[in-house]
């Protein structure tokens, strides 16, 4: 794999515009406001490489985001390519209910044991919502199975965001997302977020996850009855603008759980993987020298197939699995999905644990994620910007309202085409989550690129007020 950064030939002039207007008559985008796709229209791009993306013109971009943060190891990673072209001549599908395959046993068995065992048991569904969905209902299931059917509430953080079907949009708090569906939707009780930047003067991120931690006591205290889980992203909440928070409040959150009987539900969807600076983030709730601290339901999906195949999985702890073990069907969890346990999609999976397993994954990501942080370091001090931050291979800032103008994502993604990125802000919070083939060099070219875009949208003379 390459990083060289030098810019191919033209290969099809005009046929980025070709093919951006045929989208437009036929596609329907996800995410966007169509209405304002004639003047923005979608990129067409042909092919990946590493961490670039090439468009039809030979023109390319950094992929900063990862593809929405399903891509680990770069575009067209060969070996990840060679696994899942292996499993294609061997077996594409078959259905995992009265049949198993090799690949979905194996990746059970190894996310498994990265839990020490805690974790005991993998249902496996298709994208991050769905594995949302299951979590929800195995929960609920689960209480009713043990004759506590009163336990159907759920809790979830201010500012978390966890899929956009119904169950998942019920335990989601982002406005943009919730709104229209509201009266949908199933009541949910939502908590305040350990968000660091919601520090008092002289406050830590620690002391913003006590007051967290309170606000979630108060609620189980006087609901713990009918509450069936809590939900949360561990250590960061992407769709509220990698909005992270102190690991303190992971272990906190454990203990009350424990305390009250309330399920916990950790949503790593976005987070695993390695992206926290651990394989999960949930490694990280433990304090030093303390036991490792589990949830009672993991989703995983994203990077968990290097962003070859949709694939999401929920681990489950040994209780919650024997609950549903029993003569009568309407005991079983009958949840299902045509493609679930996909055996290309476990095989791709199995490619990225090899990964982990044979290389320093971990390891080059700090020294790369040292290195963007530093080229990042200058907007520290730079007044336009507020709460620079870092978790693992995620960075983020936020340029102050008053300086950001409207449409400012928009905008900043436009500016970001022309500098090379393909980077997508979140309201006025610019992050970066590049895949795990960044180096030195590539990480110096970021930092400077995302720094030359800033200046473009917000020009420090004339705003830094």
């Amino acid at each position: 794999m390459t990083n060289d950064i030098s810019c191919p030939a033209a290969l099809a002039s005009g046929a980025r515009a070709h093919w951006a207007q045929r989208s437009l008559a036929q596609v329907w985008h996800p995410c966007t406001q169509l209405q304002r796709l004639a003047a923005a229209p979608p990129l067409p791009l042909v092919r990946g490489q590493g961490p670039w993306l090439f468009d039809h013109d030979g023109r390319r971009y950094f992929d900063a985001i990862s593809s929405w943060w399903v891509n680990l190891f770069g575009h067209a990673d060969a070996r990840l390519g060679a696994a899942v072209k292996d499993q294609l001549d061997r077996l594409p599908h078959v259905m995992l209910a009265g049949c198993t395959h090799e690949p979905a046993v194996m990746l059970a068995e190894r996310l498994s044991a990265r839990t020490g065992g805690a974790l005991g048991h993998a249902f496996f569904a298709s994208d991050g919502a769905s594995a949302v969905e299951i979590a929800l209902k195995m929960s609920f299931h689960s209480w009713r199975n043990r004759g506590r059917p009163a336990k159907r509430e759920f809790a979830c953080l201010r500012g978390g965001y966890h899929g956009e079907t119904l169950g998942a949009l019920a335990v989601t708090d982002v406005k943009v997302f919730r709104d229209a569906y509201d009266p949908l939707l199933l009541p949910t009780h939502q908590v305040m977020s350990p968000d660091a930047r919601q520090a008092r003067p002289g406050e830590t991120a620690a002391e913003v996850a006590q007051r967290a931690l309170a606000q979630m006591q108060a609620l189980m205290e006087s609901r713990h009855e009918h509450l069936a889980a809590v939900i949360v992203e561990p250590l960061v909440q992407g769709a509220a603008g990698m909005a992270m928070h102190d690991a303190s409040y992971l272990r906190g959150l454990r203990a009350l759980c424990d305390r009250y009987d309330v399920h916990l539900i950790a949503d790593e969807i976005a987070v695993g993987c390695g992206r926290t600076g651990s394989f999960l983030a949930f490694e990280q709730a433990a304090g030093p020298g303390q036991a490792p601290v589990w949830p009672d339901l993991l989703c995983l999906s994203k990077g968990i197939s290097g962003g070859y195949l949709p694939l999401s999985l929920v681990m489950v702890r040994e209780p919650i699995y024997a609950s549903f073990l029993d003569e009568r069907s309407e005991r079983a969890f009958l949840h299902s999905h045509s493609y679930t346990g996909n055996p290309l999609a476990c095989r791709a999976a199995l490619a990225v644990l090899d990964r982990f397993d044979q290389e320093p994954v971990l390891e080059r990501n700090r020294l790369a994620a040292a290195r963007l942080a530093a080229g990042l370091a200058p907007l520290a001090e730079d007044p336009r910007i507020e709460h620079l931050r870092q978790c693992g291979t995620i960075h983020a800032f936020d340029v102050k309202a008053e300086v950001a103008g409207a449409d400012f994502a928009e905008r900043f993604h436009r500016a970001g085409l022309a500098q090379e990125l393909l980077i997508r802000p979140i309201g006025r919070s610019v992050y970066l989550m590049p895949p795990y083939v960044l180096d030195e060099t590539l990480a110096d070219w970021l930092a400077q690129r995302v720094r030359r875009t800033l200046d473009a949208v917000v020009p420090g003379a004339a705003h830094a007020a």
